[in-house]
């Protein structure tokens, strides 16, 4: 099972990720996850919290199984992404995330979507570093960031790439709380059950209120934004970037073997 779900308190879904052993995100996972989100909004859950495994979160994109689609594939991929990311974003129950460890580029794209984000204290990572992998940052995520940490921030972690440890993330306004790793799914798990107590009608109006932004920002989500994506994903800067990283990964874990 790709999603692990388990009631975490009266009227709280906790949704695990569940594709060893980092977590990267492929076509089905997000697909799993996409129909999980959907299903807490329709079987009587209040809040949701999404959390990965300890010590990782997410690594991002699986980016050695990408490497090996072909065009109409990957086009597809990009519709499954952003389907995801609008999910999140517009579900009528309000979801916060666990970031349990190391959550970076695609990871931290999940969690921005989310209406918060607890992440674990430790030497974990997070942040949006597509610029170092080849690819432009797409606009709804960079909306979607900026509207979290500002616009001065916002240009200079995603210019530069950075990944930014769980402190930094706090004082940037990235995430909402930073908790001791055995701590972050039962905070998060806390948050919720404080917005499952609140009136349902009034909490779902107030949301979409606070929230138009983020449903704004999908409205210009159409094939030719797409095919765009596609097409930086095939050039030759971002194929060379994307071969490199793999073989950087590559070469660590075989250090670690």
């Amino acid at each position: 099972m790709l999603i692990e779900h388990h009631q975490a308190a009266p009227g709280v879904t906790l949704l695990t990720l569940n594709r060893p052993p980092a977590n990267a995100l492929s076509p089905d996972l997000l697909a799993a996850l996409d129909e999980a989100v959907k299903k807490v909004a329709d079987d009587g859950t209040r809040a949701a919290v999404l959390t990965g495994r300890p010590g990782m979160f997410s690594a991002g994109l699986d980016v050695p199984l990408l490497l090996t689609l072909d065009e109409a594939a990957m086009l597809d991929f990009w519709k499954i992404f952003f389907g995801v990311l609008r999910t999140l974003a517009l579900s009528p129950v309000p979801v916060g995330v666990a970031i349990s460890g190391h959550c970076p580029a695609g990871g931290t794209v999940l969690s921005i979507f989310a209406d918060y984000r607890v992440a674990a204290a430790g030497e974990f990572k997070l942040g949006l570093n597509e610029v170092e992998v080849g690819l432009p940052m797409p606009p709804v995520v960079f909306h979607a960031f900026r509207r979290l940490i500002g616009a001065r921030a916002a240009e200079q972690y995603a210019v530069a790439g950075s990944l930014i440890p769980p402190d930094e993330a706090l004082a940037c306004g990235l995430v909402d709380a930073v908790v001791q790793p055995d701590d972050v799914v039962d905070y998060a798990v806390a948050r919720a059950r404080k917005l499952a107590a609140l009136p349902a009608g009034a909490l779902l109006a107030t949301r979409g209120l606070a929230r138009a932004d983020l449903a704004a920002l999908f409205n210009g989500l159409d094939d030719e934004a797409y095919a765009y994506m596609n097409h930086v994903w095939f050039g030759e800067e971002t194929r060379a970037a994307m071969s490199a990283l793999v073989a950087r990964l590559a070469e660590r874990k075989k250090q670690r073997a």
